[in-house]
């Protein structure tokens, strides 16, 4: 394949990974919004339900952690193909659960194929980022934001219309079924690089000591990663709550809290790749995690509703571009596994996600919850001290 038709390619190819990564966030997203109707139907109590739900957590990792090697080893097209597939069926599973053990395993399968699409379908993202004329990475994630919209507006009306949950979910199993039919044949092959040439892993042999100190920054990467995504994992669970204890307002006046930081962290997601373009993926994650340290200080400081929600928005906005560009270096060391370093960047990183709001409960029991946060800003201020680890390999 020429120069001269590799952009077209390449573009075509951007188009079937923003369907991949909409696809992604509309399928969680429907799980998400069904949660209530799917614990009446199998009658687990909330308790139950908290435990179920890490059954998802710890499907993803193992998805993610699987993924990686086989991605590698058989090219992030075909992952994708096999993990989307997976989860497009995996969303039925809920719907069909008719107990705590069936719900269960259908978490499990579903976190487990989520875990999988993530890595490969980020895999295939710095695949055709490496072969686009500049930074594209964050836009895909936006994407998965507007397909988490999608998904909530269409269960939404379903629900609201009356619709059995089996079939709700059986659609969507079916438009994710096509829409991977449609994006699939469009991903760039295994080993298609941006000249058009192909290569294999066992074309060359990686130079001593590239392994060890990719395993390094792999690690110092993660690291950063644990910490942006610990610092999002705050916003999502504890923003609409710390509004409504701190600044004494109403559950519906403190929902916006979570609106402004949502809304600017998509925002910001589409505008991030031309920051990046501009000033490099240093200044991305350097000064985005410097406005998320701002943002959290005035969140914390503020006792009126307009700063401490223009806090929350700068928290959005300075974590925007951050994970992507993280994600985005992980899959560019220069090693043979990209996949299976992306995959345990992930792993850190959705842990931090998953862990950050249980240290922000157990640290706000000893305090308040305004003071706890105080944790995620020193962290995200350390993140922004390390920030150029992201830099691209020399």
């Amino acid at each position: 394949m020429g120069a001269s038709t590799l952009i077209p390619r390449v573009r075509i190819s951007r188009a079937a990974v923003f369907g991949v990564f909409g696809l992604n966030g509309f399928l969680c997203s429907m799980w998400v919004v069904h949660i209530p109707v799917i614990t009446q139907r199998t009658e687990v109590s909330k308790s139950t339900l908290g435990l179920l739900i890490l059954l998802v957590a710890l499907g993803g990792i193992a998805g993610m952690q699987a993924a990686g090697p086989l991605a590698d080893r058989f090219g992030s097209r075909t992952l994708v193909a096999v993990a989307g597939t997976w989860i497009s069926l995996a969303v039925l599973g809920p719907a069909f659960a008719t107990g705590p053990l069936t719900l269960a395993v259908a978490l499990l399968l579903f976190g487990t194929g989520n875990g999988a699409l993530d890595v490969s379908m980020n895999a295939q993202a710095v695949q055709v980022e490496r072969a686009y004329p500049r930074p594209i990475m964050s836009a895909f994630h936006a994407m998965f934001s507007c397909g988490g919209l999608a998904g909530s507006l269409v269960g939404a009306a379903t629900m609201h219309r009356g619709w059995d949950i089996r079939i709700t979910m059986t659609a969507a199993g079916a438009i994710g079924l096509l829409m991977l039919a449609l994006c699939i044949p469009r991903l760039l092959p295994r080993g298609e690089s941006d000249s058009g040439a192909t290569t294999s892993i066992e074309d060359s042999a990686e130079p001593p000591g590239v392994r060890r100190s990719a395993s390094l920054r792999v690690l110092a990467l993660a690291a950063i990663a644990f910490g942006f995504l610990l610092t999002e994992g705050v916003a999502n669970d504890w923003s609409a709550l710390q509004a409504r204890d701190h600044l004494g307002v109403s559950d519906a006046t403190a929902a916006l809290a979570f609106g402004a930081f949502s809304t600017t962290m998509t925002a910001g997601r589409f505008t991030a790749d031309r920051v990046s373009a501009r000033f490099g993926r240093v200044a991305v994650v350097r000064w985005g995690a410097v406005l998320a340290a701002v943002g959290l200080a005035l969140v914390v400081s503020s006792i009126w509703l307009v700063p401490t929600l223009l806090g929350w928005a700068l928290l959005g906005i300075g974590l925007a571009g951050g994970v992507p560009q993280i994600f985005s270096a992980a899959g560019n060391l220069g090693t043979r596994s990209a996949a299976t370093d992306m995959s345990r960047v992930f792993g850190l990183g959705y842990l931090g996600f998953l862990a950050g709001p249980s240290v922000i409960g157990w640290l706000a029991d000893l305090g308040s919850l305004t003071a706890a946060l105080i944790f995620p800003l020193v962290l995200i201020l350390v993140c922004a001290a390390s920030a150029r680890i992201v830099a691209p390999s020399s």
